[in-house]
This record gives C-alpha cells, sequence and structure tokens, in this order.
C-alpha cells in the first residue's frame, strides 16, 4: 500500500493527515486566517461529528495503555495546551473530546488570574507543578502562554520582561519533551464575529448567564492587541520539538473533530502495548483457583 493510501486509511475523510493540514506553518498569517475553515477536512458537520464518535473507543483504550504504562514504571505523557480567546470552546473540547476516556488518567488545570503564593514564584512554577505524571494526559485550559498573551496586552510586567519569555518558554518545553511528555499545542483561532453571537447567546438564554463574564466585553475591546501578541505567539514559539496547531474556532463541530485528531496522533506516536506482568501468571493462577 502506497504512503498516501496508509495515512487515508488512518485518518478517513481527511485530504491529507489532520497533523499536516493543522499544523500552523512558518509565517502564518492571522489577519488573513479564514476562522471558518475547516482545513483538510473533506466532509461537512455530520460526518465530523460521527468520526469523533468513532475515535473514542481507540482514544479510550489507547489511554488506558499509557495509564497502565505510568502504572508500571513508564516516563510518557500527554500534555495538551488549549490556548484562545474567550468563548474559543476550550471548555466544549474538554468535555467533547478528553471527555471520551477515563478521566482518572486525565489531569486538567485551568489557569487564570495567579493566587497570591502563585505570584510570589516564577511564572513557570505553576505550570512545573501541573504537568501531567507518567501515564496521564494533561489539559491546559490557559497555559503558561497566559504570560506572554495577557500579561503583554495588559502591561502586567513591563516589555523587557514578557519579551524574554518566548525564548524561556522554548526551552522549558524542551526539557518537558526530553522528560517523556509529548505537548499538543491548540490554537483556537476565533474570529470577533463568532465570539460576539457566543456572547449574546450567554446573554439571551438564563442557562447560559453563569458562563458570562462581563470582563470579556472588555477584552473584546483589545481584539486588535491580542491578535497580535497571538501573532507572536505563533511566530516565536512554533517550533519542531512543540509545534503550534492553528484551529479555526467558529465551527465548534471541526474544532472538536481537529483535536481529537491531534490527541489520537499523539497517542499513537507512542505505539503503546500493554505492560508485561511483573508476577508468574501461573503460578497466581493456581493459587486463585485453590481459593
Amino acid at each position: 500500500m502506497g504512503h498516501s493510501k496508509k495515512n487515508a486509511a488512518k485518518h478517513p475523510g481527511w485530504k491529507k493527515p489532520p497533523l499536516e493540514a493543522l499544523r500552523a506553518p512558518a509565517g502564518l498569517d492571522l489577519a488573513t486566517f479564514d476562522r471558518a475553515s475547516t482545513p483538510g477536512w473533506k466532509h461537512g458537520k455530520q460526518a465530523g461529528e460521527d468520526m469523533v464518535t468513532r475515535h473514542a473507543a481507540e482514544l479510550s483504550e489507547l489511554q488506558e495503555r499509557l495509564f497502565a504504562e505510568g502504572r508500571s514504571g513508564g516516563s510518557r505523557s500527554v500534555l495538551l495546551v488549549l490556548q484562545g480567546m474567550d468563548t474559543a470552546g476550550k471548555g466544549g473540547i474538554v468535555r467533547h473530546v478528553v471527555g471520551l476516556v477515563d478521566p482518572q488518567g486525565v489531569a486538567h488545570r485551568s489557569f487564570g488570574v495567579p493566587t497570591p503564593e502563585e505570584a510570589r514564584h516564577h511564572y513557570l512554577w505553576r505550570i512545573r507543578r501541573s504537568l501531567p505524571r507518567p501515564g496521564y494526559i494533561g489539559v491546559f485550559d490557559r497555559s503558561h502562554y497566559e504570560d506572554v498573551l495577557v500579561a503583554r496586552v495588559d502591561g502586567l510586567v513591563p516589555p523587557e520582561v514578557w519579551e524574554k519569555r518566548y525564548d524561556e518558554i522554548n526551552r522549558f518545553e524542551e526539557r518537558v519533551v526530553e522528560a517523556g511528555t509529548r505537548i499538543v499545542k491548540v490554537a483556537l483561532l476565533l474570529s470577533p464575529e463568532e465570539q460576539r453571537a457566543r456572547l449574546l447567546e450567554r446573554l439571551d438564554r438564563p442557562d447560559k448567564y453563569w458562563k458570562y463574564n462581563p470582563g470579556d466585553v472588555d477584552s473584546r475591546l483589545k481584539w486588535p492587541a491580542y491578535q497580535e501578541a497571538y501573532q507572536a505567539v505563533l511566530d516565536r514559539t512554533n517550533t519542531e520539538v512543540a509545534p503550534w496547531y492553528a484551529v479555526p474556532a467558529d465551527r465548534k463541530w471541526f474544532a472538536r473533530l481537529a483535536v481529537s485528531e491531534l490527541l489520537l496522533d499523539a497517542l499513537r506516536g507512542f505505539d503503546l502495548g500493554w505492560p508485561p506482568a511483573d508476577f508468574d501468571v501461573d503460578a497466581e493462577r493456581r493459587r486463585l483457583l485453590a481459593t
């Protein structure tokens, strides 16, 4: 079977492998990026939703194999970094994609305003403490990139401070990967029009009031500055060791499909087996039958 046919079998419904279709290319210009597009996907919404459902069994089994490996002395893990503007769909991805696997093997962390204790330490201190243990899928809903996004836009630290952080983050991620963690960085790229529609929906529905934050409007007023900050992140931290994947987020179903494919690829890349028994199986069978 040729290479293209193998890829087609592994990624049905895609014109090219998702890692290739979604990887942020060097020189990606956010000003012209189509946030309603479905790069690489050949079909529509229903087929995309069906594909996520089809991924469930394989994701679940691979996650269990990873968890078993970690319990047996392994050192590998996965870190899924979800970064995007308010309403970009980070929570939905956690529920609808990460939720397909056993929650006991998931370590989820959302990074908001630093606590007083966190603020007393280096900005990466709380990140290091939250990295997934061996065998786990870690999920960062927002991440260390807040310290070159919000910190930059809101002037929380001087430019000479946040300017140094891009290289610091690259070195940090390189060490994390060397220790056995596969990092999947997803930039959920939402249009301002779609964000407005999602925020209005929260105001139109009493069951969504709890999700509405008046501060989201304040962030919208800084949209150009945030896009400039995101552009710098993609330009300066899109490395071979920990590349960025640029996922259009206007269509929730596509963002969920894209992340499910990226997570599946990360787990497949480990070529996970089941840990061998560290005891005499036949002897234990005899003991058990004798009870």
